[in-house]
């Protein structure tokens, strides 16, 4: 990286050599139609900012951490060619409206894995808050819902399931506009280490008991009976259940398994594969994702919404700087 792109501004911002770099490189020099839609402008802008996060930002602690709100709207408001293409419709803000109603109709698939006694089964932990959910991620363009399955949880996982996929063996609930096909992975093995590929996406990985899972509601949002938050969990318990009475097979019990979940792989203490008790729910941010990998731009948008009122008040700081 060029010394004009170490330096920056005393409020800790991107410089204008840096926007104009990382906007050339993700964003302009694109095929001409790449550039007529808007959501997919807002997809290349994600580009951009992930390698400002996982690259400027780590060789260059003097810079600023930008949530992609923040990032958008420096882009829009500090390369000439973004603001023009913006011009018009920042003021309504329709452009993010659109793009959020789009985002949620793309469909998800994943995967829920089961251990070899079909009574536990893989949940991770985003980031960010504290629910747990099954491993799973939407839909590239073009891409096969079982394609999609197995690249998301090797992505979240680290966990290879292409060999172990039964493309006739899903359960799949519609959530508003947004269709979710998880693909039942069982008889995996409880010591299998797991790991993220990618950064600062998944905090927490685990075996959870199904039985401390079964939640009062069948809400997207839920707790189980542990009180562990959950995540697009519960509407597929129900058909889990029934399906695993028609598959389990026969086991000798487990007494040695504890009756908590098992953590398998956790951040913050950079491990793999080490056995310990899930003790809390809380996600931990580690000082360094040494043990991950760079795989391609990040799923920044996998939960992201839209705030107009920190958007206008990040340009406002912006104008007024």
């Amino acid at each position: 990286m060029s010394n004009h792109h170490r330096s920056s501004s005393k409020n800790g911002l991107p410089p204008q050599e840096l926007l104009d770099d990382l906007c050339s490189r993700f964003v302009l020099n694109v095929p001409k139609e790449d550039l007529q839609s808007f959501e997919r402008i807002l997809f290349l802008v994600e580009y951009a900012h992930w390698f400002y996060e996982d690259n400027s930002v780590e060789n260059n602690p003097s810079l600023k951490s930008l949530n992609l709100k923040e990032f958008t709207s420096l882009c829009i408001l500090n390369v000439t060619v973004l603001f023009s293409v913006f011009l018009f419709t920042v003021a309504e803000y329709d452009i993010f409206k659109d793009f959020t109603s789009y985002k949620v109709r793309v469909p998800v698939t994943g995967a829920i894995i089961l251990d070899e006694t079909y009574e536990r089964c893989l949940l991770v932990k985003g980031w960010k808050g504290s629910s747990w959910s099954f491993p799973r991620g939407k839909k590239s363009k073009d891409e096969e819902d079982h394609a999609c399955a197995i690249r998301e949880v090797m992505e979240e996982t680290g966990f290879d399931v292409s060999k172990l996929l039964n493309k006739d063996e899903y359960l799949e609930v519609i959530f508003g506009q947004q269709r979710v096909r998880l693909y039942i992975i069982a008889g995996v093995k409880d010591d299998t280490s797991f790991a993220p590929l990618t950064k600062k996406e998944i905090s927490e990985i685990a075996w959870h008991r199904l039985d401390d899972l079964q939640p009062a509601t069948d809400e997207v949002i839920s707790r189980g009976i542990t009180g562990l938050k959950l995540y697009m969990v519960a509407p597929f318990l129900a058909s889990l259940k029934s399906w695993i009475s028609t598959h389990q097979p026969a086991m000798a019990p487990r007494p040695d398994l504890p009756l908590k979940g098992i953590c398998v792989w956790k951040a913050k203490h950079n491990s793999i594969g080490s056995s310990s008790t899930v003790a809390d729910n809380q996600p931990t941010k580690p000082e360094s994702d040494s043990h991950t990998h760079d795989v391609g731009p990040g799923k920044s948008f996998r939960n992201f919404r839209f705030d107009t009122a920190s958007i206008l008040q990040a340009m406002e700081a912006s104008f007024s700087s």
